[in-house]
C-alpha cells in the first residue's frame, strides 16, 4: 500500500548497460530518479517515468516521497534483471498486485461461498440436496483447465475490446475468475455450521417477531459464523496467491508491464542458462512468496486458536 513512499528505483525503468548486475550496496548515478529539469526528461512527466499508471493516490504518495528523499534511491540490493530493472523495486511493486489478487479473489469466493452455503443449510431438504449436488459436480471438474480456458477465451482481442469498453480490464477478469473457483469448500463449511445453528433459540426468536427467511440468514445466522469465515479467509489468501503465481508463471495471469511475484519467478527461470546462473532473479521472488505464504498460514492458525471458544481456557 505504501510502496510509492519508499525510496525505490522505478520498477519499469530499463537500463541496458546494467543488465544482470548482482546484488550490491554501491549506489550509481543512474539509480536516482529522473526529475523535471534533468537531462533527457524534457516534455515527460517525471511521476510516470518508469512507474506506469500510478493513480491519484499513488501520485500523491510519490510526490511526498520526492519531497522527503529527493532524487536519491536505494541501490540494487537484490540485483537487476535482463533489462537492467531493479529487482528490489519490482519485488515491492509486485507485492501490491500479488496481495491484491489474493485479497480480492478471496473476498469474491467468500461472498459466493457464504451466501450459497448459508441458503442451502437454512432451507434444507430438496433445496439443500439440489444445491450441494451442484457443488459435488463442480468439485469433479479440473479447475486449472477451466481457468486456463476461460482466461484464454477472454483474452481474445474482440472479446477483450468489448470488456474494456464497459470498464472491465484483464486484471478484473482475473480476480473474478480465480475468486469464482475457491468458494466450494467455504460453501460446505458454512452449510454445516448453519444446519447446527438454525434451530437455536435466537433463530426461533427472530421467526417469532416476524423476520423474513433471508433476514434471518444474513442478519442473525451469518454474523455468528464470522470467526470461522475469518479463519478460512486467512487460509485461502495463500492458496489464491500461489495460484496467481502459477498462472502468471505460465503467462496467463498478470501481464507486463504490470508485475507480480509470479512474473518475476518466470523471468528468473527464463534468464537461467547452462552457462550462467543469475541466482538472485529466482531466489528473491521465491523467498518473498514463500515467507508471505508461511506468515499467512501462521496467521490463520493463530486466529483459529484465538477464536475457538473450546481453546479459550487453555
Amino acid at each position: 500500500m505504501f510502496t510509492p513512499l519508499l525510496p525505490l528505483q522505478p520498477p519499469q525503468r530499463q537500463r541496458l548497460n546494467h543488465q544482470f548486475v548482482p546484488p550490491t550496496f554501491a549506489t550509481h548515478e543512474s539509480d536516482a530518479l529522473q526529475l523535471a529539469g534533468d537531462e533527457g526528461t524534457a516534455g515527460r512527466d517525471p511521476l510516470n517515468e518508469g512507474f506506469g499508471n500510478l493513480g491519484e493516490i499513488g501520485r500523491m504518495q510519490l510526490k511526498a516521497r520526492i519531497a522527503v528523499f529527493g532524487r536519491w534511491c536505494l541501490p540494487s540490493l537484490c540485483g537487476t534483471d535482463q533489462l537492467g530493472r531493479d529487482v528490489l523495486s519490482r519485488l515491492f511493486w509486485g507485492a501490491r498486485i500479488s496481495l491484491l489478487v489474493g485479497l480480492v479473489a478471496t473476498l469474491v469466493s467468500l461472498t459466493i461461498g457464504v451466501s450459497y452455503g448459508a441458503i442451502a443449510g437454512y432451507f434444507g431438504g430438496r433445496v439443500d440436496n439440489f444445491m450441494m449436488r451442484i457443488v459435488d459436480m463442480l468439485y469433479s471438474i479440473p479447475f486449472i483447465f477451466v481457468v486456463i480456458f476461460v482466461i484464454t477465451v477472454l483474452s481474445e482481442q474482440k472479446i477483450k475490446a468489448k470488456l474494456e469498453a464497459v470498464g472491465i480490464n484483464q486484471i478484473i477478469v482475473f480476480f473474478l475468475v480465480v475468486g469464482a473457483i475457491y468458494w466450494l469448500t467455504m460453501a460446505r463449511v458454512v452449510r454445516g455450521q448453519v444446519i447446527s445453528l438454525k434451530e437455536n433459540q435466537f433463530v426461533e426468536a427472530a421467526r417469532t417477531i416476524g423476520a423474513g427467511q433471508f433476514r434471518i440468514i444474513f442478519r442473525h445466522i451469518v454474523p455468528n459464523l464470522l470467526s470461522i469465515v475469518i479463519v478460512y479467509l486467512t487460509l485461502t489468501i495463500p492458496n489464491v496467491m500461489l495460484f496467481e503465481a502459477f498462472l502468471s508463471f505460465l503467462g496467463l495471469g498478470v501481464k507486463p508491464p504490470d508485475v507480480s511475484w509470479g512474473i518475476l519467478a518466470d523471468e528468473g527461470v527464463k534468464a537461467i542458462t547452462p552457462l550462467r546462473v543469475y541466482w538472485w532473479l529466482i531466489v528473491f521472488p521465491s523467498l518473498a512468496l514463500g515467507i508471505t505464504l508461511f506468515s499467512l498460514n501462521f496467521l490463520g492458525d493463530g486466529m483459529r486458536d484465538a477464536l475457538d471458544p473450546r481453546l479459550k481456557n487453555k
